[in-house]
């Protein structure tokens, strides 16, 4: 039997078009019948990002230099988007953006326990469907409890800052294998698509990677 195909995903948990593009890919994955190995490493956008966060509308035109109404249609379409392939964004006036270094620290962990895959799909849910601050100790902490790790180990893994330094150098990794945004899907360490690329563009390279495992 084949092994399942390796997909890494660079990825920050703020970031809506790694929202799109996993789930993209995940359809693309459902209607290829491609059985995946998915692996997570972190990115963060806003590593200089204070724990107050910011006003979500307000960061985006600043960081892009567009007007707070293209920043709106930029999440319309973004919400449009995810509806196609069954994500859920709800955009509320004031949603604000955090620094995702306790998140990637929390995922970071969780890989021990198999759990990385489902813990980053959960802090997704939380930060873009249920509008919950995902830098907030008590909420990850209930995110990863839900996920079935220990409630007690994860807030004291928050509390050390235990993997701040690893989760720096997977960044530091990617960054200097050439990433400079997110999210970045890389078939079989071999083949990178970058952001949002489509179920079709998705679909078409799943079935160029397996096709060329049967041939190695």
């Amino acid at each position: 039997m084949t092994d399942p195909l390796r997909i890494d995903i660079i990825s920050d948990v703020v970031c809506p078009w790694c929202a799109v593009g996993y789930n993209q890919l995940r359809v693309a994955l459902e209607r290829t019948g491609v059985e995946a190995d998915i692996h997570w490493h972190p990115y963060q956008l806003n590593p200089d990002m204070g724990p107050e966060g910011q006003e979500r509308l307000g960061y985006l035109a600043e960081k892009y230099g567009i007007s707070a109404d293209d920043a709106a249609k930029t999440q319309q379409r973004i919400t449009d988007l995810g509806k196609e392939v069954g994500f859920t964004f709800n955009f509320a006036a004031g949603q604000r953006t955090y620094n995702t270094l306790a998140a990637h620290q929390l995922i970071h962990w969780a890989r021990d326990f198999g759990k990385a895959h489902d813990l980053k799909l959960a802090l997704l849910k939380a930060y873009f469907t249920d509008g919950k601050n995902i830098d907030d100790t008590d909420i990850l902490v209930d995110i990863a409890s839900d996920q079935g790790l220990d409630a007690d180990e994860a807030r004291a893994v928050l509390a050390e800052n235990r993997f701040a330094s690893d989760v720096g150098e997977h960044i530091s990794f990617w960054r200097q294998q050439g990433i400079s945004g997110v999210p970045a899907i890389i078939l079989n360490s071999k083949y990178l698509l970058n952001g949002a690329a489509g179920v079709d563009q998705f679909r078409r390279a799943l079935n160029a990677a397996e096709a060329e495992r049967a041939l190695a």
